[in-house]
């Protein structure tokens, strides 16, 4: 159920394209009656702290749109308590290339749109909200900044942006190439790996099995030769 989402981003532009391509009645059909909010729930709450990157959309003043990546340790990407009845998102933004773009994007609007991958197993949520940037050095909350600090995390903080929450929707999974991090690769290879360490230990309990089977065999080869 895309919650708030596509109520939020059908612009007329949007719904003549829809019409066009013949998509128009059903989108229509799956919208009608809803009376969804946006605030996050459990499932999606979980899904991003799980997540070690993201990408960040905004949109410049010439009317340029900017990705960026963002990543971090899991859990960088924290869910606060609901504001005014809007979920919200932060994160400690870190000292990068400096070039700032999306930060000064921000300055002139606050409009984001977030893209959450998890291509192990081609789930991708997509959120929008209004963004807030607040410098460290404009006397930051304490509580704040030390709520968002995760262990493992390398580099200055220069920012914490917080996101109102106006809208998500988990996207179809059809043409996710499913792909590994080292940390779900090692997960997922542990079992092989206690294996082969089974085998291997299995393997030299047989040789010495073997090895002290042949020694009576050799001594009395040798006694036999030697008489």
């Amino acid at each position: 159920m895309p919650h708030r989402y596509l109520q939020e981003l059908t612009t007329p532009s949007v719904a003549a394209a829809q019409q066009r391509y013949g998509s128009r009645p059903a989108i229509q059909r799956m919208v009608a009656g809803w009376d969804t909010d946006a605030m996050l729930g459990a499932s999606e709450a979980t899904f991003i702290a799980e997540r070690d990157s993201f990408y960040l959309a905004t949109v410049s003043e010439n009317g340029w749109p900017y990705l960026q990546h963002r990543g971090g340790p899991p859990g960088f990407l924290h869910v606060l308590d609901p504001v005014d009845g809007h979920s919200v998102l932060a994160w400690a933004d870190l000292r990068g290339n400096r070039q700032y773009l999306s930060v000064g994007n921000l300055g002139t609007s606050p409009r984001v749109s977030l893209l959450l991958m998890d291509y192990a197993h081609q789930r991708r949520l997509k959120i929008i909200g209004t963004a807030h940037v607040t410098d460290v050095r404009d006397r930051t909350p304490e509580d704040l900044m030390e709520g968002l600090s995760v262990p493992g995390q390398l580099g200055k903080v220069e920012r914490l942006i917080t996101v109102d929450v106006q809208g998500y929707d988990w996207n179809c999974p059809q043409h996710i190439t499913p792909r590994f991090s080292e940390a779900e690769l090692s997960d997922a290879l542990a079992p092989m790996r206690d294996e082969l360490a089974r085998l291997r230990a299995d393997n030299h309990a047989l040789r010495e099995q073997l090895r002290c089977r042949a020694l009576p065999n050799q001594r009395r080869d040798r006694d036999s030769h030697e008489h």
